[in-house]
């Protein structure tokens, strides 16, 4: 028996590899619902891993590259790209996202207005990811926990896990160290009236900000990374500047319906990359940071493979690896 503490993302795409490895896997939560503690309830699920690497490791493409596939296989993936823009002013960030990132082709006014008929005459330069794709962060929880259990996986909900367990995915809370907290935060909005099928990115030299369908006229706006662990609610200044943001998309957008705000407190290393760590019995993996819908799977798969393997290498030296 394989024992895994957080029921969070981490833990539940643990458990789903190591059960499609025939494994028996308990995974012990304090929480009461799917991913009811998890910070990544207030992730944005983009799986957009060249856009990624205009902040991030040439590995966030290596290991992220094939996540929208194994996600589509336990929860719905739109998969209509990401579309970078900028106003006229900040056109020298659009040309720095474009040299540090890849897979991307450059779009004018015409081809944004074909693309999201809403940016018709906003945007005369942007740049479109067409392999990238997005979820639904709660929903995909939900389904990967039903996924989980319907491959017999237990898991035992508002009961803090024992010492000494195989697996420990439980993020901030984890005794590993080097871990630092970098918070998040987000809004909801409810605008019907703008009509957005795929992630946009506005880059502006402070914030850049992400919005992320998620159907039925409500959207996920994000953009902040704070070096804090407070873990008090969004601040106003926060909350201003993703609004504005969003106005700055579409003015449409100064009638939207905030539906929810929230942060998180997100685990990462120094170089913000995920690890696995071996200490004593047993295993940690952590630092998924902003990444973790796109690197779970990868990470997870490599967890499982050495649980499974039980072969002898020491997983906190190295970096890893798809």
């Amino acid at each position: 028996m394989i024992t895994i503490a957080g029921a969070g993302l981490a833990g539940l795409a643990c458990a789903l590899e190591l059960a499609r490895r025939g494994a028996q896997v308990r995974v012990f939560d304090p929480g009461h619902a799917p991913g009811d503690r998890s910070v990544a309830r207030y992730a944005g699920g983009m799986l957009a891993p060249w856009c990624e690497r205009e902040s991030a490791e040439e590995e966030v493409i290596t290991l992220g590259a094939q996540a929208a596939d194994w996600w589509a296989e336990v929860t719905p993936v739109t998969r209509r790209g990401t579309l970078v823009v900028t106003p006229p002013r900040d056109r020298a960030e659009l040309q720095r996202f474009a040299r540090r990132t890849a897979g991307f082709r450059g779009v004018d006014g015409d081809e944004i207005a074909s693309l999201e008929p809403a940016l018709a005459g906003r945007f005369s330069q942007g740049l479109f990811f067409e392999q990238e794709a997005h979820l639904d962060p709660r929903r995909a929880l939900r389904d990967l926990t039903a996924t989980v259990q319907e491959l017999g996986v237990e898991i035992i909900y508002g009961t803090p896990a024992p010492s000494g367990v195989t697996l420990d995915c439980t993020g901030m809370a984890s005794p590993v160290e080097g871990l630092r907290p970098v918070r998040g935060e987000m809004a909801i909005l409810h605008c019907p009236e703008v009509q957005i099928t795929r992630t946009l990115r506005l880059l502006h030299p402070r914030m850049p900000l992400y919005l992320v369908p998620r159907g039925d006229g409500h959207y996920m706006i994000g953009g902040t990374m704070i070096e804090s662990s407070s873990t008090r609610a969004i601040s106003l200044r926060s909350l201003s500047e993703l609004l504005s943001a969003a106005f700055a998309l579409h003015p449409g957008f100064a009638e939207a319906s905030v539906v929810e705000t929230g942060a998180g407190l997100r685990p990462a290393f120094a170089d913000n990359l995920p690890r696995l760590v071996q200490q004593g019995d047993t295993l940690h993996l952590n630092g998924l940071y902003r990444h973790g819908f796109l690197l779970a799977p990868a990470m997870a798969a490599r967890a499982a493979d050495h649980l499974i393997s039980e072969t002898s290498h020491e997983p906190d030296r190295q970096r890893a690896t798809a």
